[in-house]
């Protein structure tokens, strides 16, 4: 299952060493509902190995802020505290999951 990432476990979440993806959504996104059961099947199958979660950026103003995010849904990939890659808008679990082997080289 997908975490929930918020403004105050971000960074111990980072300083775990793992990659982590970061879903940007709120409960109003129609294209954040589309992608949310893969993003939950995605944690369920990397669990252990990329730590993935979800943001809601009506709750989260400084993590929004931080990375600028203006529109959702928008996937941040982490890898080593600096973000390696992103998708704005939804797409294809396939893509997600490419993106997040990418991480594990």
């Amino acid at each position: 299952m997908a975490i929930q990432i918020t403004d105050s476990n971000f960074g111990e979440l980072v300083a775990q060493g793992k990659p982590v993806v970061v879903d940007f959504w709120a409960t109003w996104c129609g294209p954040c509902k589309k992608i949310a059961p893969d993003i939950e099947a995605l944690a369920e199958e990397y669990e252990g190995r990329v730590i993935i979660g979800k943001c809601d950026v009506d709750d989260n103003d400084d993590l929004t802020s931080k990375f600028g995010i203006r529109n959702i849904p928008t996937v941040l990939f982490i890898k080593n505290g600096e973000v390696v890659d992103k998708t704005v808008g939804a797409a294809t679990k396939a893509a997600f999951a490419e993106k997040i082997e990418a991480l594990l080289k």
